[in-house]
């Protein structure tokens, strides 16, 4: 499933890239060269792509096909490219090096631990009483046999009200109730990937998807996001689709995570047609969507421009609502869902009907939970700015317009190093890496704004405390790995 990036491509990705004037200049072929490695760190540019024909590099850059073969060298000595002649050159990293994003572990009740690796909220004060008016439902359920599944109607109802609402038509067949949204991610590829299937994802990814990705043995090729501005470079987007023809591509288009971005709804309707046109379902993943803030618009979802049933989009309640609610849902069609719910006999036979029905008291009071949540979570993240901008200065954050997390930018390659240093002075972060593959990201670390601010201020505090010492820390054993939420 390898892709290729044109000359234009890779010359709008570089930007400027040449080696700055001085008495110690570095010639302009190791310039582009280390440019290249950084996008690689960075994870703009995907492991495993074909570059460009040294021809067609030298002219899109406008410089000369000797800097570019110096450079294709360069970049072949140090194990960040593969050639074969009259087959092209593909990127790599040195020494086959790889990092996965899988690993989990069981919080401990520490209080003073700061946990910035797990990105949801605390419980609304609305559960508990969403849960006694459950309770007092339950009983007319009880004189049958307790598995619905697809979910029971009065939640297939609600959610499918909250797709029309967003504009999307949508009725209760086309619903089905899982487990939280992983669940929701895992049905759907039992369904629609076959062990060993190809798979385009963003990166910066969703580690858990990458972790259900791995499961099914998926080949996955990924397209760079931005670290500011748009996000997604529509014509490497779209080009990644037409060329790699992936079975499945999965998407978070509403702020996505960790990075916050907003696709746009032309780009939206673009990724649908090409999808479409190159045989390729779409998962999109919804969990923040009701999550804008300073008064974002949201465009269309992504399915209002579906017409072929490619796009199946997957939500729940665990972000705007609580985690340990293990409610989500697929929305696909009504086809679809019944094929899902034959799947799901061989998992787990139906969602439990006493969660199903606090989430259908909390959906009915969802306007206020969710003004609540959204005039919450703009109070965090502007403390965490401004502490950030404080402390640490030299990290670079852009604003997201929602969700819940930052994609902070570092002042060196240093996420992993500051993970471990961290939690000795107890705050637990998400480094890059993790939302990536093969080591890349390591400029990068996802900070999420769900706590209090007095929290994230002392987090951020003891943060620059420990990052200028990290050079001269002494070398520390490895740890047990974490989850990311």
């Amino acid at each position: 499933m390898t892709s290729q990036v044109r000359g234009a491509q890779l010359a709008r990705l570089l930007g400027h890239w040449h080696a700055l004037p001085g008495r110690r200049r570095s010639p302009d072929y190791a310039a582009l060269a280390a440019a290249v490695r950084g996008l690689l760190a960075d994870g703009r540019l995907p492991l495993g792509v074909r570059l460009p024909a040294e021809r067609e590099l030298a002219e899109a850059l406008r410089i000369s096909r000797t800097t570019v073969t110096a450079a294709y060298r360069q970049l072949r000595e140090t194990g960040h490219l593969a050639s074969r002649r009259g087959a092209g050159s593909w990127t790599m990293l040195p020494g086959t090096h790889r990092v996965a994003s899988t690993g989990l572990w069981t919080p401990l009740d520490d209080q003073d631990m700061i946990d910035l690796g797990v990105a949801a909220l605390a419980a609304p004060p609305q559960l508990v009483p969403a849960a006694r008016a459950a309770t007092e439902d339950l009983p007319r359920y009880l004189n049958g046999a307790g598995y619905h599944p697809t979910g029971i109607i009065e939640l297939r109802e609600a959610v499918a009200r909250s797709y029309t609402d967003r504009g999307l038509p949508t009725s209760a067949e086309q619903i089905m109730v899982t487990s939280g949204t992983q669940h929701a991610l895992d049905l759907v590829l039992r369904l629609a990937l076959a062990p060993g299937g190809s798979v385009l994802v963003e990166s910066p990814t969703y580690p858990n998807a990458l972790a259900a990705f791995a499961a099914r043995r998926a080949r996955i090729a990924t397209h760079g996001l931005a670290a500011d501005g748009l996000g997604w470079d529509p014509d490497l987007l779209l080009g990644s689709i037409r060329q790699t023809r992936p079975k499945l591509a999965y998407l978070i288009p509403d702020f996505q995570n960790p990075t916050g971005h907003l696709m746009p709804a032309d780009l939206r309707e673009q990724t649908v047609a090409a999808a479409h046109a190159a045989g390729t379902d779409l998962v999109v993943d919804e969990s923040f969507v009701d999550l804008p803030l300073d008064g974002t618009p949201m465009p269309p979802p992504v399915a209002a421009y579906d017409r072929h049933s490619r796009v199946i989009s997957i939500g729940g309640m665990s972000k705007p609502f609580w985690g340990g609610l293990r409610i989500g849902w697929v929305r696909a069609s009504a086809p679809q869902v019944q094929r899902l719910a034959a799947a799901r006999v061989g998992v787990d036979m139906a969602s439990p009907v006493l969660d199903q029905l606090v989430a259908v008291h909390l959906l009915a009071d969802a306007p206020a939970i969710v003004a609540a949540r959204r005039a919450q979570l703009a109070a965090q993240r502007d403390a965490l700015l401004d502490a950030l901008d404080a402390r640490l200065p030299d990290w670079r954050v852009t604003v997201p317009p929602g969700g819940v997390t930052l994609w902070a930018e570092l002042d060196g390659p240093i996420s992993s190093a500051l993970a471990r240093a961290a939690e000795d002075v107890g705050v637990r972060l998400a480094p890059g890496p993790r939302f990536g593959l093969d080591g890349t990201l390591e400029r990068f670390l996802r900070l999420p704004f769900t706590l209090p601010a007095a929290e994230l201020v002392e987090a951020v505090s003891r943060l620059a405390a420990v990052r200028y010492d990290l050079d001269r820390s002494a070398r520390r054993q490895w740890r047990e790995a974490t989850v990311i939420a």
